[in-house]
């Protein structure tokens, strides 16, 4: 048998090298890392777009250009993450919270470089994955039921704790915000509408993207509008070359943590329903648990903030296609089109992909490994001009960014109201970043919410009470219940014991900052009370988080309105106390030397902007608002010179133009003015 996988491989890599086939996959990687690079997008819209491109190729050519394009896609997307603070992907979203920190200080070009050497070596071994694990665990995929992956998705919310940094009550509480945002839509068990407010478009639930675009991605580009000023605050001092290789050795260095991470990513892959919106979140906060001092750098531009989840994102592509392979079952949304492509070729996954047609399941394995080397040497290849946008002024970046990023977050379901999310959740996101209450937990909530209650319905509807005594559930809910602890066991061992914890309350003190909670307190309450009026299967993972979240927020608001300042803990000589009182798991404000007078009229007229651009999309179209809003914002903002403004407004027009409308058929939305023609032409004359 193994002679037998040996000459599969070796004949599969000989059939890939051929040139149509390489040309195939180049093409493909090509397109998957501008795909990454705008952001939004994600590798779902480019297969979909390339797939009725593969019928007439033969099944070796048609997946190396398929998986050439999605092995890399998590390889562009580091490019706006960490230039602009914008996730490219969803699966980048956990790069930006040490890599955006690190282009502000002019080492874009160190954190670039240790992310496409961390993802290639994620690569590479997420194609070992799935080249030596198919036929072994293949029995251990079977194991697995609706039991096995709720406790993986406890096990993937436990990072909460990690992820909340020196405010664990307030991780928890907007985590369970988040997994109550994750449950609005129609209720899969009963059917009853949860949280629609009436509208269409929150029948089928909020999508990720624009809300994981407006609480990651416009916060950062306010507080640029806010600053004035460039990404990189080191001007062009920084030397790009130098900061590539000590971003290369930076991953070579730190190779445990890539090696470990990498295979949490595959790992993770493998396991259908987790999906990639959480690899790079759990593989982070494993890095914070586990490396030296993480508690102190990590959030402030330590490049293993970088390593961990730019390795597990790429390894997780390997690991995806086991089950497809093996099964038939897709292990995300992406290797769901890939079993279109199995099904337009004649192919049947199970058996016969490990037996008859073993050489076209090593020359996927093969397309996955070339593909991230040939994407890594091109982002290699193109960094260093990359790293440079980092210095460029913030009336010239603005525009650019945030016309890609209302086509990005239009991409959830097409409609309007994913603008309309995009603008609120931004609004959301930068009111936690100005009053430090950490993002993560809350994007956590909203991807793994609603994973969490269909698999517990179905796990109690087959399994009873059982289903707690599997052997793989008691381990994961055990690692759960630790993890969820460990903040609380910390709090409890720096203040010498539960009293000295429950110690140093005194007189309130209410603060402007205090109303945010007080609107969390609001808001929960307002959903829990609708809830109580549906039925007991819509009800009751709704009620038991809300009340959870609730208490969470009361109790942290408490915290902060009536405990004095902790002087014993703040200058103990003890480090361990005092890394505890520093860390915030989230991208710091960096706009303190701004009057806060300021900070909000700037921030205003931020938003207003984008309120701007949706009201001219509404009456003539995206497209030709596109040049307007550039040649607008450029010259109010900060009078860029027209021989500037011009060239930027035609080439945005005409790139949007040739990528959305032509090659990806986007449908815009009906606008006024186009409604307002037919109606005129039918008016009789006089």
């Amino acid at each position: 048998m193994e002679l037998g996988m040996l000459d599969a491989a070796g004949h599969a890599f000989v059939t890939i090298l051929d040139p149509y086939r390489l040309l195939m996959l180049f093409s493909g990687v090509i397109m998957g890392l501008v795909i990454g690079i705008i952001p939004g997008v994600g590798g779902l819209a480019g297969l979909a777009l390339l797939l009725p491109f593969t019928f007439s190729m033969d099944p070796y050519a048609a997946f190396a250009l398929l998986l050439g394009l999605s092995s890399v896609t998590a390889t562009g997307d580091t490019i706006p993450a960490v230039l602009f603070g914008v996730p490219g992907t969803v699966a980048s979203q956990a790069t930006i919270l040490d890599g955006y920190p690190m282009a502000k200080k002019g080492e874009a070009g160190r954190a670039l470089a240790a992310a496409y050497t961390a993802s290639l070596i994620g690569g590479l071994l997420g194609a070992l994955l799935l080249a030596i694990s198919i036929p072994v665990l293949r029995p251990i995929i079977l194991y697995l039921g609706s039991p096995e992956l709720l406790a993986f998705a406890a096990f993937g919310i436990s990072m909460v704790a990690s992820l909340s940094g020196n405010a664990p009550l307030r991780g928890l509480a907007v985590a369970c915000l988040g997994i109550m945002i994750a449950m609005i839509g129609t209720d899969p068990q009963t059917g009853t509408l949860r949280w629609t407010l009436g509208s269409l478009y929150l029948w089928d639930g909020l999508p990720l993207v624009p809300a994981a675009l407006g609480l990651f991605a416009l916060p950062e580009l306010c507080d640029l509008a806010i600053k004035r000023a460039a990404i990189a605050t080191g001007g062009s001092k920084f030397d790009v070359k130098t900061g590539m290789w000590l971003g290369a050795r930076d991953a070579v260095r730190h190779w445990w943590l890539v090696l470990r991470c990498s295979w949490i990513g595959a790992g993770l892959g493998a396991v259908p329903g987790i999906g990639g919106s959480v690899v790079d979140w759990i593989a982070y906060g494993h890095a914070v648990r586990t490396e030296k001092n993480a508690s102190q750098t990590f959030g402030r531009g330590d490049v293993r903030g970088v390593i961990a989840p730019e390795s597990a994102n790429n390894a997780k592509e390997g690991g995806a296609l086991v089950p497809t392979i093996a099964f038939g079952v897709p292990g995300s949304a992406s290797m769901a089109l890939l079993l279109g492509a199995f099904l337009i070729h004649g192919l049947v996954p199970g058996p016969d992909m490990l037996g008859k047609n073993l050489s076209i399941t090593y020359a996927m394995v093969w397309s996955v490994a070339i593909a991230n080397i040939l994407g890594a040497g091109l982002c290699f290849m193109f960094s260093g001009q990359f790293a440079k946008i980092a210095t460029l002024r913030f009336s010239i970046i603005l525009p650019i960014v945030l016309a890609v990023l209302y086509i990005g977050a239009f991409q959830g379901t097409r409609a309007w109201g994913d603008l309309y999310a995009l603008l609120l959740f931004g609004v959301f996101g930068w009111t936690m970043k100005q009053l430090k209450w950490p993002r993560p937990p809350l994007i956590l909530g909203l991807v793994l919410g609603d994973i969490i209650e269909r698999y517990m319905f179905i796990s109690v509807e087959r399994y009873g009470l059982t289903w707690l005594y599997r052997p793989v559930v008691v381990a994961l809910l055990a690692l759960a219940v630790l993890g969820m602890a460990r903040p609380l066991l910390q709090d409890v061992k720096i203040h010498g014991g539960i009293r000295g914890m429950l110690g140093g309350f005194g007189r309130p003190k209410f603060a402007l900052v205090d109303l945010f909670p007080i609107f969390l307190i609001v808001l929960i309450s307002v959903m829990l009370s609708e809830a109580w009026e549906w039925g007991f299967g819509a009800q009751i993972v709704p009620l038991t988080v809300g009340f959870m979240g609730l208490f969470f927020v009361i109790i942290s608001l408490l915290n902060q309105v009536f405990r004095t300042a902790d002087t014993s803990v703040s200058s103990d000589d003890d480090p361990k106390k005092q890394v505890q009182q520093k860390i915030h798991m989230d991208i710091v404000a960096d706009t303190a030397e701004v009057p806060i007078s300021l900070i909000m009229r700037r921030a205003a007229i931020f938003f207003g902007w984008l309120i701007a651009f949706m009201v001219s999309m509404a009456v003539i179209g995206l497209i030709p608002t596109v040049p307007l809003f550039v040649i607008a914002y450029m010259r109010l903002e900060n009078s860029e010179p027209w021989k500037l403004v011009i060239p930027i407004a035609v080439g945005m027009t005409t790139f949007i133009y040739i990528v959305f409308d032509q090659l990806l058929t986007i449908p815009w939305p009906p606008t006024l003015l186009g409604g307002l023609i037919p109606a005129l032409k039918v008016i009789p004359s006089v």
